[in-house]
């Protein structure tokens, strides 16, 4: 099964009912007992409709796929920042290359030069 990353899943490993908030915690990279927290405090401030938002959301969202929890921390950090930003992730990369290839033209520039002194060097080498 190919899993999507970017994706919404409940979180069953670290669930406490449904894994409805660990899911929510999960996606945006936050911890998951203030994800609770928040819920409870949102249903003791009047909001009276979030369990039945938890529970709709318990019911249609889909679990985690197992293949997504043996995850590196690198890569789930990744993932996280590319659901909740993807255009600054994009943005990021994009830069990343830019500068990659500013050094790599640098470089062949230095090499390609009419430097006498590298070229006697090459051919020492040689």
């Amino acid at each position: 099964m190919n899993a999507r990353r970017t994706r919404f899943y409940l979180d069953k490993r670290n669930k406490r009912f449904m894994g409805v908030c660990a899911g929510i915690a999960d996606y945006f990279g936050w911890e998951p007992v203030w994800v609770r927290v928040g819920f409870v405090a949102s249903f003791f401030l009047g909001l009276g409709f979030m369990p039945f938002v938890y529970l709709a959301i318990g019911w249609f969202a889909d679990a985690k796929p197992g293949m997504l929890y043996n995850e590196s921390i690198e890569d789930r950090q990744f993932w996280t920042k590319l659901r909740v930003a993807p255009q600054r992730t994009v943005r990021d990369i994009n830069a990343s290359f830019r500068e990659s290839d500013r050094r790599l033209r640098d470089i062949e520039a230095y090499v390609t030069s009419s430097n006498s002194r590298l070229a006697n060097e090459i051919d020492k080498l040689r």
